[in-house]
């Protein structure tokens, strides 16, 4: 009898701890997506908050890769492309955090799976090595917001999302033309 009833309290403990920590990790989860309270889920239709979503997250992943590649590219010219990057996509992300305050909607402040993985390899990377990996990923990135920007662009349904969509559109057609640039002369 004595026996069973030491192991009855560390079986509840185990319990405990498990739901607590699972709550956790839903939490950590939900801290992750954007937050809409009552009044911006009747503003936002769900193709704009999740445009809103993936621009902030690619954005916030541009200017850390950007920095990245001030620092660790070997040729002068993709450093200035990444301390370009780097400040045009603050700003971007500037500008997208504004409306989305006014719109109640709290965006995600890390970049996407994809761009970590990136960010995880071009890190220990230097010299060519990185900027054949850098143009690479540029390229393959900004040809897929530039796509993202124009539908927005096009067929978004918040006016001010889609007017940020399409006053942005030009600076990333910039980004894109610059880096195949940059890659045709590699």
């Amino acid at each position: 009898m004595v026996s069973s009833k030491k192991w009855i309290m560390p079986l509840w403990i185990v319990v405990i701890w498990t739901v607590a920590l699972a709550a956790i990790g839903v939490e950590a989860q939900n801290a992750a997506r954007p937050h809409l309270d009552e009044g911006a889920k009747k503003l936002w239709k769900p193709g704009d908050s999740t445009f809103a979503v993936n621009a902030a997250q690619s954005s916030i992943g541009e200017v850390q890769l950007g920095e990245l590649a001030s620092h660790n590219a070997g040729d002068p010219v993709l450093k200035a492309f990444g301390r370009q990057m780097a400040g045009d996509h603050s700003k971007i992300n500037d500008q997208l955090t504004a409306i989305a305050a006014i719109r109640n909607m709290t965006l995600p402040a890390t970049m996407t799976a994809k761009q970590q993985a990136l960010y995880d390899k071009l890190q220990n990377l230097t010299g060519r090595d990185f900027d054949k990996a850098y143009i690479a990923g540029m390229v393959k990135e900004h040809e897929q917001d530039v796509g993202e920007f124009r539908r927005e662009a096009s067929r978004g349904q918040d006016d001010r999302i889609k007017s940020f969509a399409s006053e942005t559109l030009p600076v990333l057609e910039g980004h894109l033309q610059k880096i195949k640039s940059i890659h045709s002369g590699t």
